[in-house]
């Protein structure tokens, strides 16, 4: 690609930040904007705030420190405005590929020493595999076969924070935040984007959240279908079986309403269900292109009615699909879920719409590894949305600039380095003048590391060397 086409690149970034400027706000926030989003997208590490600052003003670091750490821990500007006007931009390019197919609920944990930053927790963090402490936060992101966007992003704020009135006030929790589920939070990021006019889609969340009824309830309640995972363990009325009608009345005192169960009449699990199906009700179905070879696996589908806690209800639930999955060399199967999609859906179409919530996957792979979402190491509340909002607005026009780069086969004559913070830069030091470091409020920044390893980059939106080339060009203009 030739300098015609980098310039071409830079004044689409340049477009980018200045469709941004009105919901950012002021226009001295424009420059700090631009600056962070160009070293977010820079090939360096660490995407904390002061290496962003040696990245991209390495004359005057000091300065440039202090004025990316007042954007993004204490300006106030919004970020659900900020992430609808990102959205805005990139749903066009994202559905010229096609039309929005899901919204994928999930979350991300960041692993996170101390007890002082915001939110943070012992609680399961699913990049460790296990309980530790850290923070979470719950996304939701519309995605099609070409690409998926987060469009809502919040914090879990636990129990023991939102009854905690000295840490909300020292890291700024607004008063109107109070303590929620993550499904509950999840429901209210779907409500919001279905009054935002979003382009609707299934929705998909995995068995974290599938599991809790009154969040699939919550779905259908606002008109959507679900493809949700479940656990083995989940209880469903196999076909031609259910619960006992309410016992008759007997003249005496209120006519019983609620379902019943006796010793003949119980709910099996989704697992030893599965297991009792024939080995023809299995089907070898391709769920995707992979990068070497289409990739399939075995499922089977049967209209089932959940059991959960129905003798708690006066008439059984309503029927869906259970979908199964069983690898050809596992000894049982793998994964379940429930779905409200059409009875007559085709197999395969409801197979490919189970298998695009891999889409967030790579969503919050590339976010951390290419963008750094969860390098921020201010504690308050503020800094750790409108660093997450900042690097899903880099994401994005990653997203749109993807349209515009040749085939992988294409080699681009771009140059190909990495940005580099300073020659004798030191993390910690000020600007290399050696000028003293001024103070600056502990709540937007500290030296709380969390701990995230830098393991190498999966493949990214765009080829590292592309990617790295523009990232190159933006932070030394």
């Amino acid at each position: 690609m030739d300098r015609l086409a980098l310039e071409e690149s830079e004044s689409r970034f340049a477009a980018f930040v200045e469709s941004l400027h009105a919901v950012i706000g002021h226009r001295d926030r424009t420059g700090p904007f631009r600056d962070y989003c160009a070293g977010l997208l820079a090939g360096s590490e660490r995407k904390s705030v002061e290496p962003l600052a040696a990245i991209t003003a390495p004359e005057r670091v000091s300065a440039q420190h202090q004025s990316l750490l007042h954007f993004v821990g204490k300006a106030r500007w919004p970020d659900e405005a900020v992430l609808s006007k990102v959205r805005e931009l990139t749903l066009p390019v994202l559905e010229k590929q096609g039309p929005v197919r899901a919204w994928i609920i999930d979350d991300t944990g960041f692993p996170k020493k101390g007890k002082h930053s915001v939110g943070v927790a012992r609680q399961y963090c699913g990049q460790l595999g296990k309980q530790d402490n850290g923070q979470i936060a719950v996304s939701l992101s519309v995605a099609n076969h070409h690409a998926s966007l987060p469009i809502a992003y919040r914090l879990y704020l636990p129990q023991e924070w939102a009854n905690d009135p000295a840490r909300r006030a020292k890291t700024g929790v607004p008063e109107d935040v109070t303590f929620q589920t993550k499904p509950a939070i999840a429901l209210a990021q779907i409500a919001q984007a279905l009054e935002d006019g979003v382009p609707q889609g299934t929705v998909l969340m995995d068995a974290g959240y599938g599991v809790n009824t009154a969040l699939r309830d919550g779905v259908t309640a606002l008109g959507l279908n679900y493809v949700a995972g479940i656990l083995p363990q989940t209880s469903v009325w196999a076909p031609g079986s259910g619960p006992l009608p309410p016992k008759p009345p007997t003249g005496k005192g209120r006519p019983p309403k609620l379902m019943r169960r006796d010793d003949g009449h119980r709910p099996v699990s989704a697992k030893k269900f599965a297991l009792s199906l024939p080995p023809t009700a299995f089907e070898t179905i391709a769920r995707r292109e992979g990068a070497c070879e289409t990739l399939s696996s075995r499922f089977a589908r049967v209209r089932v009615c959940p059991a959960h806690r129905d003798y708690n209800l006066t008439a059984p639930r309503p029927e869906e699909w259970l979908l199964i999955e069983w690898p050809e060399e596992e000894p049982e199967p793998t994964k379940y879920w429930f779905s409200t999609l059409p009875e007559d859906i085709d197999f395969t179409a409801l197979v490919d719409i189970t298998k695009l919530r891999w889409r967030i996957e790579r969503d919050y792979l590339d976010l951390k590894q290419e963008i750094g979402i969860g390098h921020y190491e201010g504690r308050g509340w503020r800094g750790f949305h409108h660093h997450a909002t900042l690097c899903i607005a880099a994401y994005a026009f990653l997203i749109c600039e993807r349209e515009t780069i040749p085939p992988s086969g294409c080699r681009p004559a771009w140059q190909r380095k990495k940005a580099q913070v300073p020659e004798g830069y030191r993390r910690g030091l000020a600007a290399q003048a050696g000028e003293a470091r001024p103070k600056f409020d502990c709540n937007a920044q500290t030296q709380d590391r969390c701990g995230l390893g830098q393991s190498p980059a999966a493949m990214s939106l765009l080829q590292h060397e592309t990617k790295s080339g523009l990232s190159a060009t933006l932070v030394t203009q």
